[in-house]
């Protein structure tokens, strides 16, 4: 239950700060254009509260944290006292209302420029990619990628991370190769080639370096408890971190998988664990919590993680920028994120990718939640991730969307009229169906994950 409203809480903080980010860009533009703005939103339904300015502009966070909106002065919507006329949306240039209109996503990937920005300031930890394992009869071992090899670039891109390797991966896909640039176990730098020819991201949550079969190096686990989730079955039991694991049902652990086997077969089953703490043998019973697992099984899930043996000399780098380089890599980061986005989504309508790869607001929770637990960076860079794909997604040409928006006042550029309001209306009600089915599709991936 703590776990459930952790992450609801940090969605709602994260969702928060993105929508209000975004709705100010387009208020923002609209006061500088000259457009009155009747009501600045973050959520929807019921107001919790609501305040007004000096100019009257009303100022609301509502009950539904999904959204928001910027109300605007416009004659199409409602009558307009003719000494407001000059105020009025409908009004205003072409270029205004389109100003007004790509402003919302441009603020939200000018805030990933400066969140990532931050981010490099206080300092990013990560650890080499340093390749652990290679699967069998994969493209990686085609690739002669081996144990031990530290990834050094990817298409002629210097990569730092596993995240920067996996993003570069990803912006390859659908290309016939991509070359790595590595340094083996013997020091020799190496060139190897991966085939990326019919590569698709086509099995439902399966990273991209799983699906190319490459196992990020990581140290070995250890029977010692590293964590204990609030108000899981292993909290309820009273298992505490530095908990070492002896026995389970009487039989003794020696490798922690064997304990995640046992664990996930006995659901609703209560186990005998020996552990040792403070030099003190105790035996807990512990009943692990029934979950859904692949193909709708029921597993056991007992909610700890073990401690890692110590990550050799030189693995784990923190890297501190200064004011000026970070907003540059800010820059670059989010440029290409920008990129990325808007490759996935190509991917998604070609079938490189699979739908099943879709997250909606469940999933956002799940990611919010989890990045607060790591700490401001890792949240700094979740909020920046967020931001960038809800600007790219605000771009799309559905006309409830402002890439929508954008569309029809192109449209007139061109014909040097605006497109009719019935073709406008018609237009609004496919793209409402169209962004509620694929909600829809999203909120049952989400589901289906839990």
């Amino acid at each position: 239950m703590f776990e459930f409203f952790w992450h609801l809480g940090s969605f709602i903080v994260a969702l928060g700060i993105l929508v209000t980010v975004h709705e100010y860009g387009h208020f923002w533009v609209a006061r500088k254009a000259g457009v009155k703005v009747l009501r600045f939103s973050v959520g929807f339904g019921k107001p919790l509260c609501r305040w007004h300015d000096k100019l009257g502009t009303e100022y609301v966070i509502a009950m539904i944290p999904l959204g928001g909106y910027v109300k605007m002065l416009d004659e199409r919507v409602e009558a307009v006292d003719p000494s407001e006329a000059h105020l009025s949306f409908n009004n205003k240039s072409v270029w205004s209302r389109i100003a007004i209109v790509i402003a919302g996503p441009m603020a939200n990937f000018i805030f990933a420029i400066f969140a990532l920005a931050l981010m490099y300031m206080i300092g990013v930890q990560n650890a080499k990619p340093v390749v652990g394992d290679v699967h069998t009869q994969s493209r990686a071992e085609s690739a002669q990628l081996q144990s031990g090899d530290h990834i050094l670039a990817m298409g002629g891109q210097d990569v730092l991370s596993w995240q920067e390797v996996t993003f570069s991966l990803m912006s390859h896909l659908g290309e016939p190769s991509v070359e790595v640039k590595v340094k083996d176990a013997q020091q020799q730098i190496q060139i190897r080639t991966i085939d990326l020819a019919g590569w698709k991201l086509d099995k439902k949550d399966q990273p991209p370096l799983d699906a190319i079969g490459i196992v990020p190096y990581r140290p070995a686990l250890t029977l010692t408890i590293g964590h204990v989730a609030k108000g899981s079955a292993a909290s309820q039991a009273g298992l505490q971190v530095g908990d070492k694991l002896l026995t389970a049902d009487g039989q003794e652990i020696e490798q922690w998988q064997s304990l995640v086997s046992l664990v996930q077969a006995s659901p609703n089953k209560a186990i005998q664990l020996e552990v040792m703490r403070n030099g003190y043998r105790q035996i807990l019973s512990v009943t692990p919590e029934a979950r859904s697992g692949p193909n709708g099984i029921q597993q056991g899930f007992l909610g700890v993680v073990p401690q890692l043996e110590s990550w050799p000399p030189g693995y784990i780098e923190t890297r501190h920028y200064g004011p000026l380089d970070s907003i540059v890599l800010g820059v670059q980061k989010t440029y290409a994120l920008i990129t990325l986005s808007f490759d996935m989504i190509g991917n998604l309508i070609t079938g490189k990718v699979s739908v099943n790869n879709l997250s909606g607001p469940v999933g956002i929770a799940v990611g919010a939640g989890t990045s607060v637990s790591y700490g401001l960076v890792a949240f700094l860079s979740f909020l920046a991730l967020i931001s960038v794909n809800l600007g790219v997604f605000n771009l799309l040409p559905l006309p409830v969307l402002d890439g929508g928006h954008l569309m029809y006042y192109i449209i007139e550029l061109i014909r040097k009229k605006p497109v009719s309001e019935k073709t406008q209306e018609l237009g609004y009600k496919i793209g409402a169906m169209l962004l509620l089915g694929l909600t829809c599709f999203a909120l049952l991936n989400d589901v289906s994950r839990l």
